[in-house]
């Protein structure tokens, strides 16, 4: 058994400022109970949906959904982070003392603040190794925008859209472009929050009025008809990239909002996946080199879901993730279980690659 002294101390940041802020708890509590004791010395850190940041906890049930009321994080003694790295990794509270000095920091965090680039920059401002990938390509990755630019710069298959600033509305033009239904997202966000399938005109505003609720830059995308399909990447610390075996997913439409929305995904119980999805062996390669150039477009670090739709015509990437979910029910950790990476070891690999690529 390894002695205290001798173990990976590990910060496992979760909650945040965007609205996944239940999201993260709910990963961050699986990751806990996922860690091997034995290798790691875990220090819960919560960040609060106002931005404090607090001692966290490890109670699996106060992480956990209950009666689809989702968990949050609850204040207990006010931490910050040291960002001068000659005190790297020293977590402090109000009154100067010390809480607790890590090795490595694994941000469980979805949406703004937390994925996109911002915590990220802090962690590279303090010195201490952080699990994912960094400040650009996390910032690309929340950006759907810049996804598809990247990912077309590379010659990798999108779909049709049409990016709304400054609050103007589509023209009949870009409409009849895209047809309907369409989808309208906001620009850098996850979870399918704020997210809506529109099948008429009449319907569009109020879609983009929602949209704009979290993000003042909306993306309109048109529909693209096919089978949701997720594909894992993950980096070993020797720079190994693997892709995982796919994941289909069934019954997307299967609740009340009828697409792959935030209560079909942590709520309604209603999706099921096939894994690994049951497609000829030619197109589960090529879903698996597609997700391995995605995250080279991007200039991914350690991990990265991608997602496509599977057209007639073939494969189209929908978007990637740079810190997928980590809940019981998410593809993440159940793609790579049945790779034959078990959720203990997956998080081992992702916390030495941290460190491999800060030494």
């Amino acid at each position: 058994m390894n002695s205290a002294a001798n173990k990976i101390r590990v910060a496992v940041v979760y909650g945040g400022q965007s609205s996944e802020h239940s999201v993260s708890c709910v990963s961050a509590g699986a990751v806990m109970s996922h860690l091997d004791p034995e290798r790691f010395e875990v220090y819960p850190i919560g960040i609060s949906k106002e931005g404090a940041w607090t001692v966290g906890t490890t109670d699996a049930e106060e992480l956990r959904t209950h009666d689809r009321v989702m968990p949050t994080v609850q204040m207990r003694q006010p931490l910050s982070l040291a960002l001068d790295p000659a005190h790297r990794g020293e977590f402090r509270f109000e009154d100067g003392s010390l809480h607790a000095t890590v090795d490595v920091i694994f941000p469980v965090l979805h949406g703004p603040y937390g994925e996109d680039g911002t915590i990220q920059g802090l962690f590279d401002l303090s010195g201490v190794p952080y699990v994912g990938t960094g400040v650009l390509s996390s910032a690309c990755g929340m950006d759907k925008e810049f996804t598809k630019k990247l990912l077309k710069a590379e010659g990798l298959p999108v779909g049709e859209e049409v990016v709304l600033r400054d609050g103007r509305d589509l023209s009949e033009e870009e409409i009849e472009r895209l047809g309907l239904p369409v989808f309208v997202k906001p620009a850098r966000g996850g979870s399918s929050i704020g997210i809506s399938r529109v099948d008429s005109r009449d319907e569009l505003k109020a879609a983009i009025e929602l949209a704009r609720q979290y993000d003042s830059k909306v993306i309109v995308e048109a529909e693209i008809v096919g089978e949701e399909v997720e594909c894992g990447v993950l980096e070993y610390a020797d720079g190994t990239r693997v892709a995982s075996v796919p994941a289909r997913l069934i019954n997307t439409d299967g609740s009340e909002e009828g697409f792959y929305g935030f209560d079909t995904k942590y709520l309604d119980n209603v999706v099921s996946a096939e894994i690994p999805a049951q497609f000829d062996e030619a197109l589960l390669a090529q879903l698996r080199e597609l997700s391995l150039k995605a995250f080279d477009a991007l200039n991914c670090e350690g991990l990265a879901r991608v997602d496509f739709f599977v057209s007639e015509q073939g494969p189209v990437l929908n978007e990637i993730n740079t810190m997928p979910g980590f809940t019981p029910i998410s593809m993440y950790p159940k793609v790579f279980e049945a790779s034959g990476v078990a959720y203990p070891q997956l998080l081992s690999a992702l916390i030495d690659q941290a460190l491999s690529s800060a030494a």
